[in-house]
Parts: structure tokens; sequence; C-alpha cells
């Protein structure tokens, strides 16, 4: 992290100091950074001139106080609280009272870092993500004192070497990892409840809405050793909020050192380097396919009526369906089996599709079985949906499907940080969006689906599940209730 940051800061211009405790660590960091760019001069991408420019600029520091002529310096060390506060207690004795203090903490409390310093105005958070050169995206975090001319000049620079800062108040995980918190949290609930496996989830997630890696692919990558920890650290850190609640699956994988892809184990297994995924099972056949009948009250049922002639079904449109019809129910939020029971449905026909989405934009249709569901409806519904050769996924009855599910808990837990004033709605959607990869910003996704049918969602899984981890954020009641985008700024 320490070596991302010294080879952008040499790029913009900046005469870079290198120091590290640990003996010739800086200098194998110059060394790597020097290859680093031999290697760009070799592929055509910098010449040999700015290449040597930049080596100039950066030389190691032999003792801290070698640092007393900088402007600024930023601190890329272990994450301890205690650590940073002696570190940055000795810088405040070797540079000059103007010099910005800035640490790259991800998981600390900029606030009680800068609590034990004489000059705690000039400390603020300035988080990078790794590799550096790539996430273009650094978090600004001022402390309960931070002066605002030090997160100003913090900002500035950040342009200077060509990143986008975002600006964040000193909370738990700041704006990526808090916003990051619904990804990885309700998938890991998905999965408790049997509702898919590990596959199934990433495959609806990365075709319906476009996330480049599924939850599971994603931790595997990060690493539980990782990931699980900041789970458990914002939990507490916000006195254990109900939707920051880490999973029992993550905590016992990560003590039996199934901690993903660097050790060849996690959720898949991996075999040099590569993902085994299992492959997914194929339509069913099916010699002669029933009628069938839609709720009155389905999502998009204009759309799913066009959907099901597009694919050829026989509809029927008579107000109760036959005997024999495959029965098709499309909630938001609620589960299945709720449908049938509250619209007097034979729930042995009974299959749930999910059209929270438009069908056209998605790569992959979901249908859900209830616990009553034939087998023989079951097959019936997937082989229909798989027609035209579209992705299908059937999974397990629950409340709200598995996207629902997660992008709802990730567009209200954004919500609510705008609530709190964490950051303002365009500096959360650009954060999530450089920082996490996301095909959009979670406030982004919320205008995509609708606040209304968001607020639906989340309402209609409270009342399934009777977990205050649904419970709709204030912020985003309001919006719903206005009919405002999700992204529009308060006058």
């Amino acid at each position: 992290m320490g070596r991302g940051i010294a080879q952008m800061a040499a790029q913009a211009g900046s005469t870079v100091v290198m120091y590290d405790v640990q003996a010739g660590a800086a200098d194998a960091a110059l060394a790597t950074l020097q290859s680093t760019w031999q290697t760009l001069v070799n592929k055509g991408k910098l010449d040999a001139a700015a290449m040597a420019g930049y080596v100039d600029r950066v030389r190691v520091a032999q003792a801290l106080n070698d640092l007393a002529p900088c402007d600024l310096v930023v601190e890329a060390i272990v994450e301890r609280l205690d650590v940073k506060q002696r570190l940055f207690g000795e810088l405040e004795g070797v540079v000059g009272p103007d010099c910005v203090l800035a640490t790259n903490t991800s998981s600390l409390s900029v606030t009680a870092i800068a609590a034990a310093l004489k000059r705690p105005g000039q400390l603020a958070g300035y988080h990078f993500f790794n590799p550096v050169p790539l996430m273009r995206v650094v978090e600004v975090i001022a402390g309960l004192k931070t002066e605002a001319s030090v997160c100003q000049r913090l900002t500035d620079y950040t342009r200077q070497f060509g990143h986008t800062p975002v600006s964040a108040q000193d909370t738990p995980g700041f704006i990526v990892n808090h916003a990051g918190r619904g990804y990885g949290t309700e998938a890991l609930r998905v999965a408790g409840e049997r509702v898919a496996d590990f596959a199934t989830i990433d495959r609806i997630l990365k075709d319906q809405m476009g996330f480049r890696l599924g939850p599971f692919e994603l931790m595997d990558l990060t690493a539980l050793d990782v990931s699980h920890p900041v789970m458990e650290s914002i939990y507490r850190q916000y006195f254990d909020e109900p939707r920051y609640r880490p999973s029992v699956i993550t905590a016992q994988r990560l003590a039996g050192g199934v901690v993903g892809k660097k050790v060849g184990e996690g959720f898949y297994g991996y075999e040099n380097g590569a993902a085994q995924v299992p492959a997914e099972p194929a339509p069913p056949a099916v010699a002669q396919l029933p009628p069938v009948w839609v709720s009155p009250k389905a999502a998009r049922r204009a759309e799913l009526y066009q959907l099901l002639k597009d694919l050829g079904a026989s509809i029927e449109t008579a107000a109760a369906p036959s005997s024999t019809a495959l029965i098709l129910v499309a909630p938001l939020g609620l589960d299945v089996t709720t449908l049938a029971a509250v619209e007097r449905l034979d729930a042995a026909r009974t299959v749930g599709i999910d059209m929270m989405l438009d069908d056209a934009a998605t790569k992959r249709r979901v249908l859900a079985t209830n616990p009553a569901t034939r087998i023989d409806m079951r097959d019936a519904a997937h082989a229909l949906f798989a027609r035209d050769g579209k992705a299908v996924s059937v999974i397990r009855d629950s409340g709200g499907f598995v996207t629902q599910r997660v992008v709802a808990t990730i567009v209200n837990i954004a919500a609510d940080m705008c609530q709190q004033g964490i950051c303002t709605p365009a500096d959360l959607d650009v954060a999530v969006t450089l920082g996490l990869g996301y095909p959009m910003g979670p406030l982004a996704m919320g205008d995509r689906i609708g606040p209304t049918n968001v607020l639906e969602i989340l309402f209609n899984m409270q009342t399934v599940y009777g977990d205050p981890r649904y419970r709709p954020s204030p912020w985003l009641r309001r919006r719903g209730a206005l009919g405002l985008s999700l992204t529009h700024e308060e006058g």
C-alpha cells in the first residue's frame, strides 16, 4: 500500500521520502518501483525520460527525522491504534506545524488516532485502496477536530495524481467498507437459509444485476481472514446494529482455515489458481407443458404476460386458474408460500418468478418453489422459461428472491449512510462504484428498481422475517413518499 502511494505521488511531481522501521524494506520498495516503471517503459506506456524523473524524485529515509522537511506524511502501517498513535506522536515532534499528517487506516477511528496529538487538527484520514495505481478512489476523512483546510489540501492533492477524492465523516468503515456490508452479509443469510448454494447465488447476482464477482467469489478473493474481521468490527462499532450482523458461516470457515483462494480452499476449491465451480443443472425435458395462469397481483404483470407469449406458453386469463394450470406469482419481498396462502392458490402448483427487473436487461431468470410445489410443476416452469436459451435458476422459497434481498439491503444501508450525513449521495455512489467495482452506485441501483419498489421489498421482508435488519431507512422512506430520485441532492 505504501509503495503504491509513493508511486502515485512521484508520478504527480512530488518529492517522495519513504521510511520503514524494518531494515531494507524501503530500499526493496524503491527497487520494486523502479522495476514497475521499467516494465511500463518496455511496454511503451512510459518514456525513459519520464521514468528517470520519477526515480530521481524518490529517496529512502534512514531515520524518522529525515521526514522533517515534508509537507505531507502518509502512514500505512499495521492496523493497531496504539502503534499509530505512537508513530504520529513521534512525527508531530519531527515535522513542521503546517505539515499534514494522514492515516491510511481502513477500520480505526481517525478521531481516536488524533486524540493523542498536541495538534489533532492537522491529522485526517486518507484511505487508499489496493492496488493504489489502479483503484482510483481515495476517501478523505475528517476526524472530530480535523481542520477543514487539511481535508481540502488532501482533496486537491488527490486530484493532482488523477484519482477521485470523496469526503467522509469519521464513522466505522467510512464510505466503501460501510456501504459494502449489504452484499456479502445478506448473501450469507440467503445461503444460511439454504435458499440456494454458493455458486447459484453468485450466478444470480452477476447475471441479474451485473456484479463482476459474486459475493462468494469476492470473499474467496479477499480471504476470510481479512473480510470476516471487518464484518465483526463494523458490527461491534455500531453497537450490534442488526443490519451489519456477521454470519456463523464465515466464522466457522475462518476457524477452520478455509479462507479462500490464497490457501486453495474457500467457498470454492481451487486448482492451479482456478476456481472449481460446479456445473449448472441443465433444464429438464418436459414433453407437455401445462397452461399458465398469472396472479393478478404479480409485479410487472403486463411484461410477464408478454414474456409468456414470446415463449409460446398457453395462457389462461380466467379469474381463477384451472385445475391443471401452472400458477405463477411474482412477489416483491414476500415469499411464494405467503402469496399462495393469502391469494388462496393451490400451493402444489404455485411457482414464483423474480420480476423486479426488466427481463430484457438480465441474463438470467430466477424461479422459486414453495415447500408444497410439485416436482412436475417445478420442472414445467423451469423448462418453459428456458425455452429461448436464457439461463434459469430455481431456488427455494424465501422472503424476497436473492437479488431482491441483496440489492434492497445494499440500497437501505446506503440510504442510512446518507441519513447519518456520512457523505453526500454523489460521493457515496462514486466511491462504491470505483472502490467495490459495483455495476452502479447503491443509490443508482435504488433508482433503477424504483424507490417505492425497494420500500415494498423491505416492508414485506420485515413482515416475513420479523427482523429489524430490514427496517427501511427514514431517508429512503421520505424519498419514496415524495417520488424523488435517491441521487437527488437536497437544497
